[in-house]
């Protein structure tokens, strides 16, 4: 597919398109006729990925290896298998800290808004 399809299936702009390409995050884009890009099918899942892996705080470079694991024929399995442990393990970790903020804020929204109350303040 060309990049204005990658463009709608994705979300993404060409131009962020372009940076994780240069990056090395896309892996090879072979070349059709007249020298455009032929970008694979597999890239949307990729993309998604990718993008997932970026909110979630993710490095480029993490992210790489991560992509370069899933795109690899020879990988080693339990090198493959590792790798995805450490992954998950800081997104538990991610998930736990979000958890906790999401009670402590939780906590002061019940604080603000009885306050709120006593001093006859609506509350939307």
């Amino acid at each position: 597919m060309q990049i204005a399809e990658l463009e709608a299936r994705t979300g993404l702009g060409r131009h962020a398109l372009r940076y994780y390409e240069r990056r090395g995050l896309l892996g090879t884009v072979p070349r059709i006729r007249g020298n455009y890009r032929d970008y694979p099918e597999k890239l949307v899942g990729e993309i998604r990925l990718l993008r997932s892996m970026q909110s979630m705080g993710f490095s480029l470079d993490e992210i790489r290896s991560v992509l370069d694991g899933v795109r690899a024929r020879d990988i080693n399995c339990a090198d493959g298998a590792r790798l995805v442990a450490e992954q998950r393990e800081r997104i538990d970790k991610q998930i736990s800290g979000l958890r906790e903020v999401s009670r402590l804020l939780a906590r002061e929204q019940k604080r603000l808004e009885a306050n709120a109350r006593r001093h006859g303040v609506a509350l939307r």
